[in-house]
């Protein structure tokens, strides 16, 4: 089910770290034998946050996974920056943040060791003292240099959140869940930066059960 698109979408070519916009263009989901969407139309510009919702099995996760060229539709394409994914995937990767729905965490390295490792990956490189305000801002102060494996849920989320602070040049972030496991003050530090990255001309695609305390945010939400 789409639903219509809100009035006033920013322009391509925004100013901050927006400078182009992603196009879901007739996307059709298969799995297992079974149609999960079909014809899925959308434009996400400069600035703006699209929620995906929808019961589970309905195809968020997938939907997310092929923004990312991770999945390939079963027809449609997607477009960022106006090239097929599926023929851009070094620029792709340049301009994407993905967290999926568990936290990527190397459960033997600490909460420090993870985020620099993870910032590597993605080919940014920040200072000792970086590393640390970013983990310390996601409330983990005190906590980095401990095995996460020693962290409660919250807690590795937060220190997989961690990595959203650091990342003010990537335009399109993609987050699965990012909110679940957060308690209200590790809310409100990521509805911060995702006011923040949307403020700066950035993308943002995720997947949420519940409203997002985004005032002033262009938002839509779009029902699978």
């Amino acid at each position: 089910m789409n639903l219509p698109h809100a009035s006033g979408h920013p322009s391509d070519s925004g100013p901050g770290v927006g400078v182009g916009a992603l196009h879901l263009d007739g996307l059709t989901a298969v799995r297992g034998g079974r149609q999960l969407f079909q014809g899925l139309q959308r434009r996400v510009g400069p600035g703006q946050l699209l929620r995906v919702v929808g019961s589970n099995g309905a195809g968020k996760t997938t939907l997310l996974r092929m923004v990312c060229g991770l999945v390939a539709p079963a027809e449609g394409c997607v477009r960022w920056r106006g090239q097929p994914v599926a023929q851009e995937r070094d620029r792709l990767g340049q301009d994407l943040v993905y967290l999926g729905h568990t936290a990527a965490l190397k459960d033997d390295l600490s909460a420090l060791e993870n985020l620099e490792a993870a910032q590597q990956l993605a080919g940014l490189q920040h200072s000792l003292p970086e590393l640390r305000a970013a983990l310390d801002a996601a409330g983990l102060r005190g906590r980095d240099r401990g095995a996460v494996r020693r962290l409660s849920q919250g807690q590795r989320q937060r220190c997989a959140l961690a990595r959203l602070a650091l990342s003010h040049s990537k335009p399109l972030w993609v987050l699965d869940e990012p909110f679940n496991a957060l308690d209200t003050t590790a809310t409100e530090w990521l509805a911060g930066l995702v006011r923040g990255h949307l403020q700066r001309g950035g993308l943002v695609l995720l997947t949420s059960h519940q409203p997002l305390p985004l005032d002033g945010a262009v938002q839509e939400v779009l029902a699978l």
